[in-house]
């Protein structure tokens, strides 16, 4: 709608019912919201429309995950929570979190290859890793460097806007690198009794979906 297009059309002509947004817990498949995307992107001639869409997302469009991320008690803990519980919010990739006594790697990669709009999805990761880093971590955070596995774009501009970091492109994963110091920070909202309740309630939901 942002762009001047009509969801409802687009969606259709995808082949996508588009009822299917109207409850969040609905699922569908790595491979069919990759077509949602590239579809878009085509039809609204937005060449950065994975990066508008990230710029939108955070810990609240995470569902319990989210929650536990915001309630724990640093970000060294949120964000191992964020690689352990990934799969329950999004399968078909992998979160995971490297660090050395300088710098942290907080990366995507995708173990799903041969789908569509392979930029415009880390473009979106790009921008949520950014998000939940700058939620977690609070005022005074900055990344060191975004790193995208897509092609340096010809408007680099929306990205320099969004970021204001140092940008890499033609990378072998997306990923987001900032000082090591800020994995020991203290989040501002940390809950433990809460924390290990929302535990116990991602550990069920676990048991209800495993998965090898």
């Amino acid at each position: 709608k942002q762009l001047g297009k009509e969801p409802n059309l687009i969606m259709s002509n995808a082949g996508i019912d588009i009822g299917i947004f109207d409850n969040p817990d609905n699922r569908i498949s790595y491979k069919a919201r990759s077509k949602i995307l590239a579809h878009c992107a085509v039809s609204t001639n937005c060449n950065y429309l994975g990066l508008m869409i990230g710029q939108q997302t955070g810990l609240k469009s995470l569902g319990l995950i989210g929650l536990l991320l915001k309630y724990s008690t640093d970000v060294n803990t949120a964000l191992q929570s964020l690689c352990r519980y990934m799969h329950l919010q999004v399968q078909g990739s992998i979160i995971a979190l490297k660090s050395d006594i300088n710098s942290a790697t907080l990366s995507y990669r995708a173990l799903q290859t041969d789908t569509e709009a392979g930029d415009q999805v880390g473009d979106a990761v790009a921008a949520i890793i950014f998000n939940i880093l700058n939620e977690l971590c609070g005022k005074g955070w900055k990344p060191s460097e975004i790193c995208f596995i897509r092609q340096k774009p010809e408007n680099i501009q929306p990205y320099r806007s969004f970021f204001k970091s140092q940008l890499s492109f033609n990378n072998t994963e997306t990923a987001v690198v900032f000082d090591a110091k800020w994995l020991q920070h203290r989040i501002l909202f940390c809950d433990q009794e809460l924390q290990q309740f929302l535990l116990q309630q991602i550990e069920q939901l676990e048991l209800q979906h495993s998965q090898d």
